[in-house]
């Protein structure tokens, strides 16, 4: 039973490093299409462009912190819920 654990343990980190990842790409995309121009002439960011990515970059993980909170409280509502169900079902099912 302890590897079990173990699996569904490494399946959650493997699937939050992927959930991650694919945010990280995601931001860099939308961010880089955003503030940065398709033609430049400097390899280095124009103070402009840095000051949008750092904007662009900080609203999203805002974002991305926001809507993890409220998924976490409404997983926790959903299952304070179902025990709650499960409690009123049980006394009917003994009757």
């Amino acid at each position: 039973m302890a590897s079990l654990n173990e699996a569904q343990l490494k399946l959650v980190a493997d699937l939050e490093i992927e959930m991650m990842a694919d945010m990280y790409n995601r931001m860099t995309m939308t961010c880089q299409k955003k503030c940065i121009p398709p033609r430049y002439n400097d390899a280095e960011l124009a103070k402009g462009e840095a000051v949008c990515i750092d904007r662009c970059v900080a609203k999203y993980l805002d974002i991305h912190d926001r809507i993890g909170k409220k998924l976490t409280a409404m997983s926790q509502q959903d299952e304070a819920t179902m025990k709650k169900l499960q409690s009123q079902m049980q006394p009917q099912q003994q009757s």
